[in-house]
């Protein structure tokens, strides 16, 4: 440096981003996301608080209460981790831990209509049937 002193040394570990790292690790205690299958929930699958889960709120702690609170409405994984800004596998394992309690019920959409195209297909095919503000119908592929 220009007063003499030598720069730093920042060849060692970030603090801050081993902290982000560890933190996930740190809320689900080292347990990944995945179910008796092996599998882990399916980030389409919809959470809604028990009404047990909406009592022990002032019972749970942190991003336990905070699942719970916000799946007062139902919530798909996906809408959780971001909402919360947690990890979604964090989310994962916390939703089974809630499950298991009681406190939140999960639906598993069921897996063959999830991977059927022609769901997708009829889907876009009915947005495209819905005249836009100007009556034109939508001709694009």
């Amino acid at each position: 440096m220009a007063d003499g002193t030598p720069p730093p040394d920042r060849s060692g570990p970030d603090p801050v981003g081993q902290a982000a790292a560890v933190r996930p690790f740190l809320l689900t205690a080292g347990r990944v996301a995945d179910d008796a299958d092996g599998k882990s929930l399916p980030v389409e699958s919809q959470v809604v608080a028990t009404p047990e889960g909406i009592d022990a709120l002032d019972r749970l702690f942190f991003e336990q209460h905070d699942i719970v609170a916000v799946c007062r409405l139902p919530q798909s994984l996906a809408e959780i981790a971001a909402r919360l800004r947690l990890h979604l596998n964090v989310v994962r394992v916390l939703a089974e831990d809630l499950r298991a309690a009681g406190q939140l019920t999960v639906h598993v959409p069921d897996s063959g209509v999830v991977h059927d195209a022609s769901v997708l297909r009829r889907v876009i095919d009915g947005l495209r049937a819905i005249p836009d503000a100007r009556g034109a119908l939508s001709d694009s592929d």
